[in-house]
């Protein structure tokens, strides 16, 4: 079994990130459909999907530091502003995945709903755009070690 070098987290991450907001957009899907079953099983996949990308995430910048953005222009704020909002909602999503998860599994559903309505936008905004930053910082604007 190959092991996947530092080099390679930065890609690993953005696919858990992508993988994360297909398993919530799937998920919602199913609780439209009033498929409890499914919904949960994707839920709780992207939950465990988001995990994994903070292990990796965490041991990635652990170890090679930060890579700095390299964009110069308009897209320079636009990048900024993007990372801002995502960093801010990405401390958030934690707490809130927790509280949703575990009204849930108490059957507190009227108060999970009221929660999962803030939850799913707040966590798919984090996800997409965990993508949209990988894909400028190291695919359109080149990484550069910092």
């Amino acid at each position: 079994m190959a092991m996947l070098e530092i080099s390679q987290l930065p890609t690993l991450n953005a696919s858990l990130n992508a993988t994360s907001a297909v398993l919530l957009v799937t998920g919602y899907y199913f609780i439209r459909q009033q498929n409890i079953s499914v919904h949960r099983l994707c839920m709780v996949s992207a939950l465990i999907v988001s995990v994994l990308f903070l292990c990796s995430y965490l041991y990635y910048h652990a170890h090679a530091g930060s890579t700095r953005f390299m964009g110069v222009g308009w897209i320079r704020p636009v990048y900024f502003a993007i990372l801002l909002s995502h960093t801010i909602f990405a401390a958030i999503v934690p707490l809130l995945a927790i509280v949703t998860l575990y009204r849930a599994v108490r059957q507190e559903l009227d108060k999970h709903r009221r929660i999962a309505r803030w939850t799913l936008p707040i966590w798919l905004y984090v996800s997409v755009t965990g993508v949209v930053i990988y894909w400028l910082l190291y695919h359109v604007y080149g990484p550069q070690r910092g």
